[in-house]
């Protein structure tokens, strides 16, 4: 007798953020700059 398990599984983690927009302020440079960042990579994923 033949027995056959099959599963799809399929994943997806976190998509991480919008990041931010922020600009650089400091008291003697005129003109600062951007200074935001992205959203990151996201969640782990686990499986056990």
């Amino acid at each position: 007798m033949k027995f056959l398990d099959q599963a799809k599984v399929y994943i997806q983690s976190g998509t991480g953020g919008a990041g931010c927009v922020s600009f650089r302020r400091e008291k003697y440079i005129e003109y600062g700059g951007p200074d935001g960042g992205d959203g990151g990579r996201g969640g782990d994923v686990w499986a056990e």
